[in-house]
């Protein structure tokens, strides 16, 4: 048996790849500091009406190749990303029968490895239909993963072998042996999205499985349409697969920190001028009115926010194809309509030109029913109005087509220099490197839902993982099961580039809280991210840092709990002055119950954190001018 290696550049991630003995079926594992990463496990895909390309194979050649680069992401979680792998990539041909080929390429970083299949030109191989996938991770005995549902699920933990079919992705792993890992995808764009189900015969084998349609989140009684058995993959040859990709680490943190493996694993920006990209904050108006859209405006310029959305029904009943979305005024829908009285009118124009008075942007919502079959007549009209861009609501997610579809609407929008917030089921597997207009999605069960802090304290460790997450902060909300100091920080914890700031909320609940100029002087993008500390589902502490000022967010579960800071993060021999936004004695007589105070602090400072159940603290650290 051939055995072909390749070792990560710091020899910390070690994979081989063989073909087996009896079925000549293509095999690899991997280890992380001498401990089993992966054990044996098999790779594979099934061909509608052929014979699946999984066994019966020769090595043809194996070549290995290396890369050492870096680049300077348009905006991101740091603003300068290491790209450094060791390559192997295999090409296999089928020893009997029709001599199919089937290409492997693996890439081993010192932050994890990733693999995808490719289906070269070859005579015995045109058009082709997969029919499945049948990549395997096979994890040792006594791993826990962190299970989830339906893109807005929650999370649980349990043994892999315990895990339901269908699992979202990332997939966060608890090793018996003290390491940390998570399994999930990147560069999906002409592919079918995978979820992850237990093998039949062995329990501690994770296998892909490609997903049929999984619609909108069930929000007001309505959901997206659904589609059954729709999750073959079709294409030409040359061929390629997503990237399969197992990010590793020492302690949970070191997931998030990193993740930019996804985004390495995607094509550079395809956008040649990108200036009009502006990443930032929104207030989103839900009144839908003449009065409540100037009043969103007028809070947005005076409080540092950068956007106004206009929520679903604008444009009349979102659920209904035949609400037209070009009309400059119209019968709004949804928060105004009363039996048997005609709703008010709101004009966007209008208020896109009062934004522009006052240095806002205006973005819209869109269900899924408007872009599908209207966006070749709104792109040119949202231009001539100077939207700024685009929520996409309800979209239907899963079978390579919904993909190809969504993506295509992306890049479009790009042509008319539009912004693209894409909400509901759909997660990112880093498209937004190629196409940076692409600000921010859903995919995450955030506060919308008013979820707990042990989910809070999850997140960052599972969903994060995977890159921007549209987490919606509703700050007012007296359905929040947080404190509001916990809220400040998860501002900080959550990555995205278009932050929702006050998602429930109007103007009109501020009431001049101290503690809202976190949210104004707050960037939603950085120039480097370090989780200083935390365990999944307890605890989290992140530290974030654009130009020369730190923002720091920490969170607890439904616990109690002490934390100690080290700011050895700072630069040594600089002053700086921290304000801190911590959780208030539960009698004091402050609205929030948020304590504002500022400490004079170094690089050798240790801070003091005191947060109370499901509490938390937000710091905004800066030079000593």
């Amino acid at each position: 048996m051939k055995v072909s290696k390749a070792v990560s550049p710091n020899g910390s991630i070690e994979l081989e790849f063989w073909l087996t003995a009896d079925n000549r079926k293509p095999s690899y594992r991997a280890s992380y500091k001498g401990k089993a990463l992966l054990l044996p496990s098999s790779l594979g895909l099934e061909l509608e009406g052929d014979e699946p390309l999984q066994e019966g194979f020769s090595l043809l050649d194996a070549e290995s190749w290396s890369c050492d680069e870096a680049w300077t992401p348009v905006y991101g979680e740091r603003d300068r990303i290491v790209d450094r792998f060791q390559a192997l990539t295999l090409r296999l041909q089928e020893r009997e029968g029709r001599e199919r080929q089937l290409v492997v390429e693996f890439r081993v970083y010192d932050e994890g490895i990733a693999f995808r299949y490719g289906i070269p030109v070859q005579p015995h191989v045109r058009a082709l239909v997969i029919a499945g996938e049948r990549s395997q991770f096979h994890f040792p005995q006594g791993c826990e993963a962190y299970e989830e549902h339906g893109a807005e699920g929650e999370y649980h933990l349990v043994p892999i072998k315990d895990i339901r079919p269908n699992c979202e992705r990332p997939l966060t792993v608890v090793y018996p042996a003290g390491i940390y890992a998570a399994l999930t995808e990147a560069a999906l764009h002409d592919y079918s999205r995978m979820l992850l189900s237990v093998n039949e015969d062995n329990p501690w084998i994770v296998e892909s499985t490609l997903s049929g349609l999984l619609g909108g989140w069930v929000g007001y009684g309505l959901m997206a349409d659904k589609t059954e058995g729709d999750e073959k993959v079709s294409g030409t040859v040359p061929f390629a697969t997503p990237w399969r990709v197992l990010i590793v680490g020492d302690r949970p943190g070191d997931l998030l920190e990193r993740n930019s493996i996804i985004l390495n694993l995607n094509e550079p920006c395809r956008i040649e001028e990108t200036s009009w990209i502006v990443p930032g904050k929104l207030i989103r108006e839900v009144t839908l009115t003449p009065e409540g859209g100037r009043a969103c405006v007028d809070f947005a310029a005076e409080h540092g926010l950068q956007y106004v959305m206009l929520d679903w029904g604008w444009y009349g009943d979102p659920f209904d194809s035949a609400s037209v979305c070009t009309n400059p005024v119209n019968e709004v829908w949804f928060y105004n309509q009363q039996a048997g009285v005609r709703t008010h009118t709101l004009d966007i124009p209008e208020l896109v030109r009062y934004g522009e008075s006052k240095g806002i942007g205006i973005i819209l919502y869109l269900d899924r029913r408007a872009v599908e079959e209207q966006i070749d007549s709104f792109l040119p009209v949202f231009k001539e109005w100077g939207i700024k861009g685009l929520k996409f609501g309800f979209v239907n997610t899963g079978p390579q087509a919904w993909t190809a579809w969504l993506h295509d609407c992306i890049r479009r929008c790009a042509d008319y220099g539009l912004l693209v917030n894409v909400h509901d089921a759909y997660r990112t597997t880093g498209y937004s490197r190629t196409y940076p207009n692409l600000l921010t999605v859903e995919g995450i069960r955030g506060n919308e839902h008013f979820p707990t802090a042990r989910h809070n304290a999850t997140l960052p460790f599972t969903r994060f993982i995977a890159g921007c997450g549209d987490y919606t902060i509703c700050y007012y909300d007296s359905r929040l099961k947080t404190t509001h100091a916990h809220q400040l920080a998860m501002s900080i914890l959550v990555y995205s580039p278009l932050q929702s700031i006050m998602w429930y909320d109007k103007p009109s609940a501020y009431q001049g809280e101290p503690e809202i100029e976190l949210f104004e002087r707050l960037p939603t993008v950085w120039s480097e991210t370090k989780v200083l500390d935390g365990e999944i589902g307890e605890f989290a502490v992140i530290a974030r840092r654009r130009g020369d000022e730190w923002f720091v967010g920490a969170i607890t579960n439904e616990e109690r709990r002490e934390l100690a800071i080290r700011l050895d993060f700072l630069d040594a021999g600089l002053d700086y002055e921290a304000r801190i936004y911590s959780d208030d004695s539960p009698a004091a007589a402050s609205r929030t119950g948020v304590a504002v105070s500022i400490q004079e602090v170094y690089a050798d400072s240790e801070l003091r954190v005191a947060m109370l159940p499901s509490g938390g603290q937000a710091m905004w650290i800066r030079p000593v001018r």
